[in-house]
């Protein structure tokens, strides 16, 4: 079935039924992926994503410089398009530690430590 198949079969849907499917969606995605963990020692305990070394912080930098998704996942290939989903999301609901993570490491960048 193509996206255009699917998206007009959902609009289709009862309120009750497109609860349904959302909940269906919401547990694929969760059992498809790590989430984001924070590890002490590990990438300076920021969030990353699960069993990586990949920061939330980057991949929204990443997007914020206009990098496609699609160039992420082949970037990043073990990841995958869940672990995307979650570290947007986790970007969405703590974007105050997102944005000081992404100006600490412009600091590091622009003047390295000695």
């Amino acid at each position: 079935m193509k996206f255009e198949e699917l998206e007009t079969q959902l609009l289709k849907l009862t309120p009750i039924e497109k609860a349904e499917a959302i909940q269906i969606l919401t547990q694929a995605l969760s059992s498809s992926s790590h989430g984001i963990t924070k590890t002490p020692g590990v990438c300076g305990g920021e969030a990353c994503i699960a069993k990586t070394r990949i920061p939330v912080w980057l991949l929204v930098e990443s997007r914020q410089q206009g990098i496609s998704e699609a160039q992420l996942l082949d970037d990043y290939p073990h990841i995958s398009a869940a672990d995307l989903v979650n570290a947007w999301a986790y970007a969405d609901a703590h974007p105050e530690e997102i944005a000081d993570a992404i100006e600490k490491n412009m600091i590091r960048v622009v003047r390295p430590s000695v």
